[in-house]
């Protein structure tokens, strides 16, 4: 698959070089050439400008702070319509950890009214270290990481990304649910701003696959 991604910050690193592992030919543009370069030298990918990399992409990964989310969409323009968009993002105003878009509404449909593309909400919920892990592996069980979207071949094409990384695709409804992704996002980021270890994450237990070893205790046991 032809991704292309769009900014140079550690969550495009961190995915990108998953990806590359995985044998996706990547290209990669920011706001900063030379970090945009560095990551690309290191997956033996390419660099390019906006337009470039939208042609490029079959799919494509935004990965930018919020605060520039606005230029950035300005630079991709109608590049990316029809095309499969990932949006990793979190519009999380660090301090009073609450988010910065209109109630009830999301970045990813921001992203998705501005670009005309297929916007996949997923990624956003672990701190950059998480996605270094080959694979993602908490307790024994597989990382799952929950997904949204409209548009079902843009789906699809998520939960390869996701399988990809050696995590398990937990599909969660339409692009609507995004706004609840994030804001589960906000409490992650308040909890490492508040010092927990930066590999915190919400991780889904499904209880058929929890292993047995402890047992309930017996009716007639006392305490």
């Amino acid at each position: 698959m032809r991704i292309g991604i769009f900014g140079a910050g550690a969550m495009a690193g961190a995915l990108g070089a998953r990806w590359a592992a995985a044998g996706h030919e990547l290209m990669i543009t920011g706001r900063t050439a030379a970090k945009a370069r560095a990551l690309a030298d290191g997956w033996g990918a390419r660099t390019g400008g906006f337009g470039e990399v939208a042609e490029f992409a079959d799919v494509a990964l935004i990965a930018v702070l919020h605060q520039g989310m606005a230029a950035t969409l300005d630079r991709i323009g109608d590049a990316l319509r029809g095309k499969v968009i990932i949006d990793c993002n979190n519009p999380v105003e660090v301090g009073h950890f609450t988010l910065v878009t209109p109630p009830g509404r999301s970045m990813a449909q921001e992203i998705e009214r501005a670009t005309g593309g297929h916007v996949v909400k997923a990624f956003n919920l672990c701190h950059a270290r998480v996605w270094r892990m080959d694979p993602p592996v908490f307790d024994g069980r597989r990382l799952t990481v929950p997904y949204c979207g409209d548009d079902p071949a843009a789906l699809d094409v998520a939960r390869r990304l996701i399988t990809d990384l050696g995590c398990e695709p937990l599909p969660v409804g339409g692009i609507r649910h995004a706004h609840h992704l994030e804001a589960m996002a906000a409490i992650v980021i308040s909890l490492l701003f508040g010092g927990h270890d930066p590999h915190t994450v919400f991780n889904l237990v499904d209880r058929t696959t929890v292993a047995t070893s402890v047992q309930p205790a017996s009716p007639d046991r006392r305490p």
